[in-house]
């Protein structure tokens, strides 16, 4: 459990003013002291991130943030850290003070509520007050979860995790396949792994080893090569592989070496429908051909690598771009969990694969993309498109 990718976790954000108790309701819940608890007001500066198990549900990541009535320059930029928790957060705590409820609450409840995330209020230091009925009655008729705590000895701790239980969203319990859907028990994929600057020594990048076990729980079995090989695994098949699923930099290649009534996708179209929405993804790519020289692209990449020559978002994909475009865009990087608010000088922003995002930040960028009118697409469909193998390449997902 405490191995499983942060990505894959869920993960339920802490909010509320400073000094209601969410860094005690922290270590409480997680049963350590994880976060520097005092009766200093802003006292947590950062979000502070602590992986663990929740049973029945398996791995989680509890994510204490800064108060949101934090003042001063440094208390705006500690706010600003605080609201971009809301991105990934798949279930929002509010913590407050019984007999303080006021707009600060009320907002953190309205943003919550406008991304579809599951809600519970927790009134913490319920030993030295009471919410107000009408505050119940009202937070009753929106169908969110209170909870009375007393964070620093326990109180009310063992009826939160009931109540996350029951708050946990549907799509998390009912998880979407990374590959299971395209293999069928008992069939075979064959996966092309090219090992290039960018392949971490001694081992396989996060994509792979996911689909590999997604095959292995789906009860499907895999043959992993390098594109050089496929030609030769292929031909030693008795029988055609239900798929072959390739590095989006090797397309063309794996494309020219796999049969036509074989199917083919790389491992960045299955990761734009596992972590995002991929027929978004398939409509954004189509704005590809809108495209002029001297229009402005986003590429957000998850991962905080340092790029390195030929690196696939900052050379590879803008030059293939270029070429297609037949001029010079203009291109704007972003990494980690960084991401723009304003999307409006943007004709086009392309996510990488996210595999070292979780599902509901990865559609929270897409939630960006759809508010602001700007088309979003993934480095994989991106790659398809502009070597003209993009139908190929989607094929496999149509009427899945």
């Amino acid at each position: 459990m405490q191995s499983t990718p942060k990505s894959n976790r869920l993960q339920i954000g802490i909010f509320g003013r400073r000094n209601v108790g969410k860094s005690a309701l922290m270590n409480a819940l997680t049963r350590q002291q994880v976060s520097i608890v005092s009766d200093v007001a802003g006292t947590t500066t950062d979000p502070v991130e602590k992986p663990m198990e929740l049973l029945p549900l398996g791995p989680v990541l509890f994510i204490d943030t800064a108060g949101v009535d934090d003042e001063g320059f440094l208390g705006g930029q500690r706010i600003e850290r605080t609201r971009k928790i809301f991105e990934r957060a798949d279930i929002g705590i509010v913590v407050s003070e019984g007999h303080n409820w006021n707009k600060y609450e009320d907002d953190l409840l309205a943003e919550l509520q406008k991304r579809s995330i599951p809600a519970i209020v927790v009134f913490n230091k319920s030993d030295l007050t009471s919410p107000d009925e009408k505050l119940l009655k009202r937070l009753q008729d929106c169908k969110i979860s209170t909870v009375n705590t007393v964070a620093t000895n326990g109180a009310g701790i063992l009826d939160l995790r009931t109540a996350l239980i029951a708050a946990v969203p549907v799509e998390y319990l009912d998880a979407p396949t990374i590959i299971g859907d395209l293999v069928k028990s008992g069939e075979l994929a064959v996966l092309v792994v090219p090992i290039d600057k960018e392949a971490p020594k001694g081992r396989l990048i996060l994509p792979q080893v996911q689909t590999i076990r997604d095959l292995l729980d789906s009860d499907a079995g895999c043959i992993v090569v390098k594109e050089r090989e496929l030609r030769a695994a292929l031909n030693n098949l008795k029988k055609p592989p239900a798929v072959v699923v390739t590095d989006s930099q090797a397309f063309l290649k794996v494309a020219a070496d796999t049969p036509d009534d074989v199917p083919m996708t790389s491992f960045s179209i299955l990761f734009a429908r596992y972590k995002g929405d991929l027929t978004e993804y398939i409509a954004g790519t189509r704005a590809i051909d809108r495209l002029k020289p001297g229009d402005n692209v986003l590429i957000a990449e998850a991962c905080t690598h340092h790029p390195i020559a030929d690196d696939i978002g900052r050379v590879k994909i803008p030059r293939w771009l270029t070429q297609y475009v037949g001029g010079q865009l203009n291109f704007t990087h972003y990494q980690g969990h960084d991401f723009p608010q304003d999307l409006s000088r943007y004709q086009l922003v392309i996510q990488c694969g996210s595999c070292m995002l979780n599902r509901r930040e990865a559609l929270s960028r897409i939630w960006y993309c759809k508010q602001a009118g700007v088309p979003v697409t993934n480095y994989g469909l991106t790659i398809a498109w502009t070597l003209g193998i993009f139908e190929r390449a989607t094929a496999p997902f149509i009427n899945k």
